[in-house]
């Protein structure tokens, strides 16, 4: 771990404002929409570098879906900030199809066409992430739950390209998401009892 190198700097300040994005949206906080933006531009070159093009396509990805989900917390459906709900459990029956449909078809799509390295692993944490950010970007308290299955794949898959700081980080976000899913739990309870408590910081 070279503190001079820039592709240590490069990664090193990725994850500090990554870390401070998921931090703050645990908290239900709406600035961890335009840090998110931030971290996610620096991530994606940190994954081009490593050959993660699964990795690096999905920070597009989150870029793009920042600037919504930053309006949509903030202006919700009616011009009200968006609270937190829960998924209809019909959902699932159609979410998770999907998903398995989309890792498998982008996992071979990077299999042909890229030199990428562990395409169905690097292919699921995209499918997954794209899944939970849309999740999370409607407040729904389960997008928690799976951006702990995402942390849970994506931590030794960054560890077995040398990416220690980041797979190190995707530990701090599992523990984060945890902690956040109890937290989202609490105010979806408290929004029950008083609706306008549901706003964001």
């Amino acid at each position: 771990m070279n503190l001079s190198d820039p592709a240590f700097q490069l990664e090193l300040a990725a994850n500090i404002a990554v870390a401070g994005s998921i931090l703050l949206a645990g908290r239900n906080n709406v600035h961890t929409w335009w840090l998110g933006i931030v971290g996610c531009a620096l991530f994606a070159l940190v994954f081009h570098r490593s050959h993660l093009y699964a990795d690096m396509v999905l920070q597009f990805f989150f870029v793009a879906v920042s600037v919504l989900g930053w309006w949509q917390w903030l202006r919700g459906d009616h011009g009200a900030p968006l609270p937190i709900t829960a998924l209809r459990p019909r959902a699932w029956a159609w979410l998770v199809p999907l998903a398995l449909l989309a890792t498998t078809a982008y996992g071979w799509m990077l299999t042909r066409m890229t030199h990428a390295y562990a395409p169905y692993i690097d292919s699921a944490v995209l499918v997954l992430s794209v899944i939970a950010q849309l999740l999370m970007m409607r407040r729904k308290l389960e997008s928690w739950w799976l951006w702990l299955l995402v942390n849970s794949i994506a931590a030794p898959l960054y560890y077995s390209r040398g990416l220690h700081l980041t797979s190190i980080l995707y530990v701090g976000f599992w523990i984060n998401a945890l902690v956040a899913l109890r937290h989202w739990r609490r105010l979806m309870g408290d929004q029950a009892a008083t609706p306008v408590a549901g706003s964001a910081a």
